[in-house]
């Protein structure tokens, strides 16, 4: 037989898992940097949203219908 105890899957998962975090932990960059301010966007196009809305609404209050 060999030196090395055999692992089971479980063992071998729990290795897996403690290499991963371990080299997680080592890993100093995020994985994906946010470079974008996301919520002032988000406002931005909101408001952008509101504003057009309006700009149609009052258009097409002058209208006569029929």
């Amino acid at each position: 037989m060999t030196d090395t105890p055999e692992l089971n899957e479980v063992a071998a998962a729990a290795r897996d898992a403690k290499r991963a975090a371990d080299a997680a932990a080592e890993a100093r960059t995020p994985a994906r940097p946010s470079h974008w301010p996301l919520v002032p966007i988000g406002v931005g196009l909101g408001i952008g949203s509101a504003a057009l809305a309006a700009a149609m609404l009052y258009a097409n209050a002058g209208r006569k219908k029929g």
